[in-house]
């Protein structure tokens, strides 16, 4: 498959409301969007990098430059591509894994495209509908985050998870379960622990949660074996899990019982399927992470979850959880579930006067040239 012309399009899509974690406060979206065009199709990849490198190295303004720089001047060397060859294509330039994702989701959405194939179909994805859970960040008063549980079960989500951190994680996951004695719930501390606090952990095994996701720095394995072995609650990783080679070591030195898996993090869908073949060989827990995609990364996460290997809700909110307007169609909760997209390539384009009104920057480039 060739590709004729790539294009680069970063947006900004404001929050219906800001979402706090430990990390900072996100009041709106900032995105890289990649586009590239062939003699028959045209696909579409979005990545995922957040506004500021609060939660990893990567994001959405350096994306763009390294986007713009290194990685489509390289995808626009090779006479043919496919979404198989890109990570090798790809290589010269390190790290970037949420940049390099983009790139193969773009490239994979054109090809399936292209045939008339679905994103699921060509996973061998059979669920018609994946279980959509939802994150609900620090709210700083019990009674706004007990209201806002309310919501999102009212909602129909199956699935509750709370962004917690020091000075914010028992009580308020008491003032929830109490509450709500029976609604699935886990934890996230998004690496904002140290092992000095063991004891907050050993106190959340009072609260029949399904996991606590996170609790240490991304880079101390150790640490979170250490932790697993003195808690009754199941350990998860998300951070941590940048790759296969990452997620095999954390698996075997028991530092998680269960994985948060974002085809982003860990550079696209290809990482990510090995990923979850590794899980489910190894009846590891699996669930799909979000990072406030669009309906664009949405629709990939959604039909990811899709794979037998997924054993838990996954991040997978409506979009209107998130935007008052999304980027392409809006996913829509019903019964606390999402539709498998079935329709030609990843089953999402963006809608072209949202598009034009978020836009802040874009370049083009040909075969021969670039902008």
């Amino acid at each position: 498959m060739t590709i004729e012309v790539a294009r680069l399009h970063q947006v900004a899509m404001p929050l219906r409301s800001p979402f706090r974690t430990s990390y900072g406060v996100e009041h709106q979206r900032d995105l890289v969007l990649v586009e590239v065009e062939t003699d028959a199709a045209t696909g579409w990849g979005e990545c995922v990098a957040l506004g500021t490198p609060h939660y990893n190295a990567e994001y959405a303004d350096g994306a763009y430059e390294v986007l713009r720089r290194f990685l489509i001047p390289l995808l626009l060397t090779a006479p043919d591509v496919m979404a198989a060859d890109v990570g090798r294509l790809l290589a010269p330039v390190k790290g970037q894994a949420m940049a390099k994702a983009a790139i193969e989701m773009a490239v994979l959405d054109a090809h399936l495209r292209t045939n008339g194939r679905s994103l699921a179909d060509a996973l061998g994805v059979t669920a018609t509908h994946v279980d959509s859970g939802v994150a609900i960040g620090i709210t700083g008063d019990v009674v706004a985050l007990v209201d806002a549980v309310a919501d999102a079960v009212a909602a129909g989500y199956r699935r509750v998870k709370l962004k917690i951190e020091p000075g914010w994680d028992v009580a308020a996951v008491r003032a929830v379960r109490e509450q709500f004695p029976h609604l699935a719930l886990q934890v996230d501390g998004n690496g904002a622990y140290t092992m000095s606090d063991v004891g907050t952990f050993a106190a959340l095994d009072a609260f029949d949660l399904l996991l606590v996701e996170q609790p240490f720095a991304d880079d101390d394995l150790l640490a979170h074996a250490a932790l697993a072995r003195q808690i009754t609650t199941p350990v998860c990783l998300d951070e941590t899990i940048t790759s296969l080679a990452s997620a095999t070591a954390a698996i075997e030195i028991g530092a998680c019982a269960v994985v948060n898996l974002k085809p982003g993090r860990v550079g696209g869908l290809a990482e990510a399927v090995r990923i979850h073949d590794l899980c489910r060989a190894r009846s590891v827990g699996l669930w799909c992470g979000g990072m406030f995609e669009t309906g664009l990364g949405r629709a990939v996460n959604v039909v990811l979850a899709g794979l037998p290997g997924f054993t838990l809700p996954g991040d997978l909110s409506g979009s209107d959880r998130y935007y008052t307007a999304d980027l392409t169609d809006p996913f829509v909760i019903d019964d606390g579930r999402l539709l498998v997209p079935t329709g030609p390539g990843i089953g999402r384009v963006p809608r072209p006067e949202v598009l034009s009104e978020r836009s802040i920057r874009s370049a083009e480039w040909g075969r021969t040239h670039g902008t």
